[in-house]
Parts: structure tokens; C-alpha cells; sequence
């Protein structure tokens, strides 16, 4: 390959020039040239070389002068073709009807017709194509054309008008003087550009405002329809307190002369107006609500009354409205009210009707109570004092029996000890219920041994079974349970009892067992079950399913001594039975753990070591006070007594003797009662052993007795119980005799 001799960056006209003028320069020196080496002939081949060089250049020049003028040809005619549609997009926009602009994606002004900013002739001939968005906005703030809002400046409507700009489509309404307004909207084009369009809609929205004038002049003859159709009395005041509209129904309501009542008028007048013919309720006062209309905006609601005499009475509601201004509403609750007063007036009636029925049902409780009472008190009354006679009869009887007396004469004796039995067993189930049905019947619950109890049952019943021909079968058990041992053997008697009486054949069987903290006693029978009709009757008092048994197996109160008793001592009480399958009673104990029962307290019934001890006997009963002085003289101690607490007092205060132990009762009558009497006695003396004595089981009397470390005995007055108490006290007397200082207690 030949080098190159000529610059290829060299146009073609200057690479021809030069080829021509090198095979010039080549022919020459060849004609000069004569050298036989053959020099001659090789530039000769040269310069055929090169001129074949420059007429392939030449041709090559050629083709690209016509390619450069073909493309001369085309870039002319685009040029136009561009023209044409610039001028033709020039008219386009032109006859657009909106003002149009067009900001290129680095916010600058491309083009824009003469219509843009057209409202805004001071600003229109300011812009120029390549002006920043910025600048075009802060010269439309500028404006003296743009009717800016009172709290508004031409800086924060810029700022505005930009924060908006960042949005990929905006539209908005620009207000302008003389009540003309535009629509300005933008829109994004593919290359980020905008395109703002401004639109002149003064006529729409003119256009808008009639239709909505004319729609709220229907809304308000609507309004105005609909306020004087309702059955309140409706009045609206504006802002200032101005009276702007009402309703018939309110000049109804209130009668007021029509001379005030005009549009405009103040509410105060419209109030001192109404005043002379209402009233106001006694929570709101004139004063009060005329401060509360020139209040302005955050008022609460108000609600009071107007009334005129009985014959009318408003019930009136205020409120606020969005515009500042407030409307009230009139309800006429007259015949709300008198209805309400009849229903007081009824209330009252049947209050005092049902005030006066309670008195009397109350006088009539409290006879049917007293004569309960009295009942209760009568059948113990009377079992106590027959038991007495009856003991007497069957030791009368007993001695005649020792006698010789012939075989009719001792079947009739044994027939009447017998029934003797009989009617002792049955004053001792009145007893029971008397007590139970009285304010005597306290429970004293303590650890009971059980297995001891039912051994003691066993031996009890043994002889009662095996004359019946029955197997009496009592399980064994080490369970302590909670209950009062005199009621719960009571009620295990009594259950015992009748399953004996009640089976002819087979066999009576109790059985212990523990189920989770408690222990379940059961008492089974083969007799001839219970119907289920039958199943709550048995526990009614003189209720027997055999009706024709005699006396002598009892009145029917057995089971209802088992049922008040398991109430009293919360001992769930179940039955299970069916005709020709036996009978089971069921009765749940609560267990006692870590504790066993107390030991029985001895029997002896006279205290050891009295000693010649004083005693202070305070009772206001002479006969129970005679009797207990006795007897305590017969145990050995002295006796000093009185019959109320102030007595006490004043006795020992003037024999000047301090006793060596206090028994005082409770009740004594109109002054002191038992509990002062003990505290006064110790106020002066120090502590001395006392000793309560009393008929009242109430908690509290329990609880202020321990408090105070004084002894309780309960009425009646058991004579172990006493002597019990009295030993007791003696191991103190013992230990204050050996302390120094306390001669007083000896």
C-alpha cells in the first residue's frame, strides 16, 4: 500500500489541489531526468500511480459534493418544514382561547401567546422567553391587577403559588379586581416541562352565584315553610345579636306585642319585652343570658324555662351556629308538666297509701311475730315444766313396779311407762324446735370427734335394732370435724332413729367418708323408701308417711329438727330415695385438720379451794340472785351482792372491801349495764377476775368480753359451767396473792 502523501483532514478541494500540483512537479523532473538506471522510468510509474490516485480522489471529491449538496438540499427543506410548524404551532397557540405558556424542564420560558397574562397588563409586557418560573410568579404577586385576601401579602401568595407549582397537576381560581376571576392549571409534559394554561371564568362563577343565590332563596322559603309547620317556635339572630328570622309558631307561643319583634332588633330589648309578661326559671337569670347571646364564638348550649303562671310553660334551647350567630327553639311543655304534677301528686298519694299499708303491715308482723314468740316461748315454757311432773310420774311408777302386783296390773304399768316415754321424747322435739325457732338457737362449733360420737350412737341404738330384728352395722372413722357437738348428735339421732322405726327387715347402716376437705356421714336404711311427691313433706312438722302409726313413733318433728339444725350449723342435708330401694340421708361436715376436739370439762360440779373467797354477785333478779348466792355459799365463798351497777359501786365504796372476783349480769335494767359495771369496778379496784353473765348471744357482747379479758357465761346457767369458770379464775387469784402490792385482790 502506497502511503498517503496528503492530509486525509484536508478538504477535498485542498487534497486535490496538492495531488495536481505533486504530478506536475513528478513530470517535470522525469523530462529532465536522463539517468540510464531506469530512475526515470520508476517516477514515471509513479507519477501514472499518483494521477490514477488523483482521479480516484477526484471522483470520490465529486460524489461528495453531490452527497453535501443533496443534504444542503434536505437540511434547506427541513429548515422550512420547522418554520412552517413553529409559525403553524405559533398560530395554534395564538388561537387558543386561553392564555398558554410553555416552561421548558429547567423552568424557563419557552414561548407563549398573547393572551397569557393578559389580565395582568403590567406584567405582560414583561415577559421574555428564557424568564425564570420564579420571576413570572413574583411579577404576578406583584400586580396591582391580582385582588389578593386581606391576610395575605404578595410574598406568602408567592410562596404559595410556587408550593403548588410542585405539584404534577395543578388547577386553581385567581381572584382579580373588578370581581373577575381565572382558572390557572399546569400540567407536566413527557420531558418535564409545564404548560400553563390561564382561563377566564368570571362569567361561571357569576353564573354560580345566581344559582346559588337563587338556590338559597329556595332553601330559605323552605326554611321558612318548614319553621312555620313545626310546633316549636324557632327565633335566629345573627352574630351581633340581631334578630334575622322566625317563625309563627313563636309568636304564638309567646303573645308578644308585634312592635318589637322586627328584623334587627337587639336580643336584650326582645328580652326585657318578654320579661313583662314571663318568667324565667330559677337558674338562669336575664342578666345571664344576655351575657351569654354577647359572648361570642365557644358558647355552650343553654337550656332553661319560661313560664307564665301554671297556664304556660317554654322550654327553651340556645345554641350557637357556625356564622357566630344563635338560634333558640320553644317547646311548649304544659301539659308535660301537669302531667308530672298529677304523677307527683299520684306518687305521693301512693307513698302515703303505701306508707300507711307498711304500718300496717308491719303492726301486723310484728303481732304474728309476738304471737310466734309467745308460741316459742310457751312450748319451751311448757316442755320444761312437764318434764319436771313426768320425771315425777315414771319414778312414782318406777317404785310401784318393786311391788307385787299381778300380770295385768304389770302389763298396764309397762304400758304406761311406755307412753310416759313417749311424751317425754315428744316435749323434748318441741323443745328442740322451739329453739330453733327462736333468737336462742346459736351454734357453738367446735372440733367434734367423730368416730367417738358415732361409737356413743351405736351403743345408744343397739337395743332399739336388735328388738326390731335389725342389723345395725355404724362404720368406724378418725375424722374431726367442725359442727356443735349437742346439734350434730341431735341430728344423728334423729336420722338414726328413723331409719330404725320406719325399716320392718334388714339392716340400718351409717358410714363415714372423707371427699376432699369434708367428711360425708350417711345414714341407709332397707325400709320402704320415700316417693319422690313425698320427698320435701317429710320435713314438715307432724308429718308422717305412715298415718296410722301411733304416738309412740313419734309426732313427725324428727326430720324437721334435722333440717333447721343442719341449716343453723350450714351442714348440707341430701336425700336419696325411691319406693321398694331404702332410704339414704347424706350429711356433709367441714374437717378440722391440726386440731383435735377439746377435752370435756369435769363434771364435779363444786370448785376445790374456795378458801373463803370474796365474791361480788350482781343481779337485778332476786330470785336467780338468791339461788346463785346459795349455791355459791354452799361451795364456800362469800358473798357480797347487789341489784344494779350503781348499787355495786356504792356498797363497795362504803364498806371499803375490794371482792376477789366480780360475777355481774348483763342486763341490769335502766343504768349500767353488765359491761360498765365490770369496767367501773376495775377503773377503781384494778383488774379484777370478772365473770359476765347473760342471756344475749349477739357477736358483738362475745367479742368485747375478750377484749376486755372478762369471762362469759351464758343463761341458763349450767352449774358445771359455773364451777368451771370459777377454777378457772383461781390459778390468777393464786398469782396475785404471791404478787407484792395487790392485797386488795386477796
Amino acid at each position: 500500500m502506497i502511503p498517503s502523501i496528503v492530509n486525509p483532514a484536508d478538504p477535498p478541494e485542498r487534497q486535490h489541489e496538492k495531488l495536481l500540483q505533486i504530478v506536475e512537479v513528478l513530470m517535470r523532473r522525469v523530462e529532465q531526468d536522463t539517468d540510464d538506471s531506469g530512475v526515470a522510468y520508476a517516477q514515471f510509474q509513479r507519477a501514472v500511480l499518483l494521477e490514477d490516485e488523483v482521479r480516484q480522489r477526484t471522483s470520490d471529491l465529486e460524489r461528495a459534493l453531490d452527497l453535501l449538496n443533496e443534504s444542503n438540499a434536505l437540511l434547506a427543506e427541513a429548515t422550512q418544514e420547522a418554520e412552517a410548524a413553529r409559525q403553524n404551532l405559533a398560530d395554534a397557540i395564538e388561537a387558543v382561547r386561553e392564555g398558554f405558556a410553555l416552561f421548558d424542564a429547567e423552568n424557563l420560558l419557552v414561548l407563549f401567546n398573547t393572551r397569557f397574562c393578559s389580565d395582568f397588563s403590567d406584567v405582560h409586557g414583561l415577559l421574555v422567553e428564557g424568564m425564570r418560573f420564579e420571576e413570572y410568579v413574583a411579577l404576578v404577586s406583584r400586580s396591582r391587577f391580582l385582588a389578593l385576601p386581606p391576610d395575605e401579602s404578595p410574598e406568602s401568595w408567592s410562596i404559595r403559588r410556587l408550593r403548588r407549582h410542585a405539584d404534577n397537576h395543578v388547577m386553581f381560581n385567581v381572584r382579580l379586581t373588578g370581581d373577575r376571576w381565572i382558572q390557572v392549571s399546569e400540567h407536566r409534559t413527557r420531558d418535564g416541562g409545564t404548560v400553563v394554561l390561564q382561563t377566564d371564568v368570571t362569567d361561571i362563577i357569576r353564573m354560580e352565584r345566581r344559582e346559588r343565590g337563587r338556590l338559597l332563596d329556595d332553601q330559605a322559603q323552605m326554611i321558612r315553610a318548614t319553621l312555620d309547620h313545626i310546633d316549636q317556635g324557632v327565633s335566629i339572630f345573627d352574630a351581633e345579636g340581631h334578630l334575622v328570622g322566625w317563625n309563627r309558631r313563636l309568636a304564638m307561643l309567646l303573645a308578644v306585642p308585634s312592635t318589637p319583634v322586627q328584623l334587627g332588633a337587639p336580643f336584650d330589648v326582645l328580652l326585657r319585652e318578654l320579661m313583662h309578661h314571663m318568667q324565667l326559671s330559677t337558674h338562669v337569670t336575664a342578666a345571664r343570658l344576655i351575657d351569654w347571646a354577647r359572648a361570642g364564638d365557644g358558647r355552650a348550649p343553654l337550656a332553661f324555662e319560661l313560664s307564665q303562671g301554671e297556664d304556660l310553660v317554654l322550654a327553651v334551647f340556645a345554641q350557637e351556629m357556625p356564622d357566630g350567630g344563635f338560634v333558640m327553639s320553644f317547646s311548649d311543655i304544659t301539659a308535660e308538666r301537669h302531667a308530672m304534677r298529677a304523677i307527683r301528686e299520684a306518687k305521693e298519694t301512693l307513698e302515703q297509701r303505701v306508707e300507711e299499708r307498711t304500718v300496717e303491715l308491719a303492726a301486723a308482723l310484728e303481732r304474728a311475730e309476738r304471737a310466734n314468740a309467745s308460741r316459742s316461748r310457751f312450748v319451751a315454757a311448757a316442755s320444761h315444766d312437764l318434764l319436771q311432773p313426768l320425771s315425777a310420774a315414771k319414778l312414782y311408777l318406777a317404785s310401784v313396779a318393786d311391788g307385787a302386783l299381778t300380770s295385768p296390773a304389770r302389763s298396764t304399768l309397762g304400758k304406761a311407762q311406755d307412753a310416759l316415754a313417749s311424751v317425754e321424747s315428744i316435749l323434748d322435739a318441741l323443745l328442740d324446735i322451739s329453739k330453733l325457732e327462736s333468737s336462742r338457737a346459736a351454734a357453738d362449733l367446735q372440733p367434734v370427734d367423730l368416730g367417738m360420737l358415732l361409737d356413743r350412737l351405736a351403743g345408744d341404738f343397739a337395743p332399739m335394732a336388735e328388738r326390731k330384728g335389725l342389723a345395725l352395722d355404724v362404720g368406724a372413722t378418725t375424722a374431726i370435724v367442725r359442727s356443735d357437738p349437742t346439734y350434730l348428735r341431735r341430728i344423728l339421732q334423729n336420722l338414726i332413729s328413723n331409719a330404725i322405726r320406719y325399716t320392718a327387715t334388714g339392716s340400718v347402716r351409717v358410714e363415714a367418708h372423707p371427699r376432699g376437705t369434708s367428711t360425708v356421714v350417711r345414714v341407709i336404711d332397707t325400709g320402704p323408701g320415700i316417693p319422690k311427691s313425698e320427698q320435701k313433706n317429710i320435713f314438715r312438722e307432724f308429718h308422717r308417711l305412715n298415718a296410722h302409726a301411733s304416738a309412740a313413733d313419734g309426732m313427725g318433728l324428727g326430720l324437721t329438727i334435722v333440717e333447721r339444725a343442719c341449716a343453723l350449723l350450714a351442714h348440707p342435708l341430701t336425700l336419696r330415695s325411691a319406693p321398694g330401694e331404702g332410704t339414704s340421708f347424706s350429711l356433709t361436715l367441714p374437717m378440722v385438720t391440726g386440731q383435735q376436739p377439746a377435752p370435756k370439762a369435769a363434771t364435779a360440779g363444786e370448785p376445790e379451794a374456795a378458801g373463803g373467797r370474796i365474791i361480788l354477785l350482781v343481779e337485778n333478779d332476786s330470785a336467780l340472785r338468791q339461788a346463785l348466792g346459795q349455791l355459791l355459799e354452799k361451795w364456800g365463798y362469800e358473798i357480797i351482792d347487789a341489784d344494779s351497777g350503781e348499787a355495786a359501786l356504792a356498797l363497795l365504796a362504803e364498806i371499803d372491801i375490794a371482792p376477789d372476783m366480780v360475777l355481774a349480769d348483763y342486763q341490769l335494767g335502766d343504768g349500767m349495764d353488765g359491761l360498765a359495771t365490770l369496767a367501773g369496778l376495775r377503773a377503781l379496784h384494778g383488774p379484777l377476775p370478772s365473770c359476765l353473765i347473760t342471756a344475749n348471744r349477739a357477736p358483738e357482747v362475745v367479742r368485747r368480753c375478750e377484749a376486755d379479758g372478762f369471762g362469759l357465761l351464758y343463761k341458763p346457767i349450767d352449774t358445771d359451767d359455773l364451777a368451771h369458770c370459777l377454777r378457772e379464775i383461781e390459778p390468777r387469784l393464786q398469782a396475785a396473792r404471791l404478787a407484792p402490792g395487790v392485797q386488795n385482790l386477796i
